[in-house]
């Protein structure tokens, strides 16, 4: 039986574990291959603990177990050479890039006027700046095609100010601002540019920002009490979710789009 996403090729950051790498598993169960990219070692900042080399191995051998092949790319989405050495050999490996999902990204907490520059600039260059460079290599890919889906992955603090978050904020607004900019200049291609703003995800992330505080993710959750409705967050299938329903023909004319996966966080 043949999968939703059958002959196309997705192109994903960040997924050696949590969303990015639900979301490649949930493509290539309806026949995507996969193309994973991930930083695959820990930074300095913000401290918590990242995916791994094993994670992506292990990724790869799962996707085989849903018949599906992916390819593995350690790298930085700051590294230029990197994104490229790799959009180059997936496109000559399986000849093109269908979905693009810009999921690599951090968060931290800190005031604004405590933040150090280096701080603000490895939360602005990594969630922002290396989802443009991501694109930019991907885009002439998609161009080439006539087709193609880019799906940011922003936050409710990409629609919202958040205290405490105004560094991840202003990244995950920028990611909305590109998200709507890419849309109209990349229309005449075909190609649909949409971000998705969940509310908190229950991936190690979570529990790595948590635990910078002193705190488990439930207690974190409870301390922000934000959702509408009665759970503390969703599960990175949630957002697996929406990539997939974004991805396909069914949203064949949906663009420019804000997909808001936030348990009624926003209606506050």
């Amino acid at each position: 039986m043949r999968g939703e996403f059958e002959g196309r090729v997705a192109f994903i950051t960040g997924a050696a574990h949590g969303q990015g790498r639900v979301t490649a598993l949930a493509l290539a169960g309806e026949g995507a291959r996969i193309a994973a990219f991930d930083i695959a070692r820990s930074l300095s900042y913000p401290g918590y603990d990242m995916g791994s080399t094993a994670d992506l191995e292990s990724l790869a051998a799962a996707c085989r177990e849903l018949g599906s092949e992916c390819i593995t790319f350690p790298g930085d989405v700051r590294d230029d050479a990197a994104v490229t050495g790799a959009v180059d050999v997936t496109t000559e490996r399986f000849g093109r890039i269908d979905i693009l999902f810009n999921n690599a990204g951090i968060c931290a907490y800190g005031l604004a006027h405590e933040l150090t520059e280096d701080a603000w600039d490895a939360m602005l260059d990594i969630n922002l700046k290396g989802a443009w460079l991501v694109a930019r290599r991907v885009i002439p890919v998609m161009i080439r095609q006539r087709s193609g889906v880019i799906i940011n992955n922003s936050s409710v603090a990409g629609l919202r100010g958040m205290g405490r978050l105004s560094h991840y904020a202003a990244s995950k607004w920028g990611l909305t601002g590109l998200t709507k900019s890419w849309a109209i200049e990349l229309a005449p291609y075909g190609i649909r540019v949409n971000s998705i703003h969940p509310t908190g995800v229950n991936t190690p992330m979570n529990d790595g920002l948590a635990a910078l505080e002193g705190l488990t993710a439930k207690e974190i959750a409870e301390r922000s009490a934000g959702n509408l409705l009665p759970v503390p967050w969703i599960e990175a299938e949630d957002v697996a979710n929406a990539v997939l329903y974004l991805a396909s023909d069914r949203a064949r004319y949906v663009t420019g789009a804000p997909l808001v996966i936030d348990a009624g966080l926003l209606s506050r």
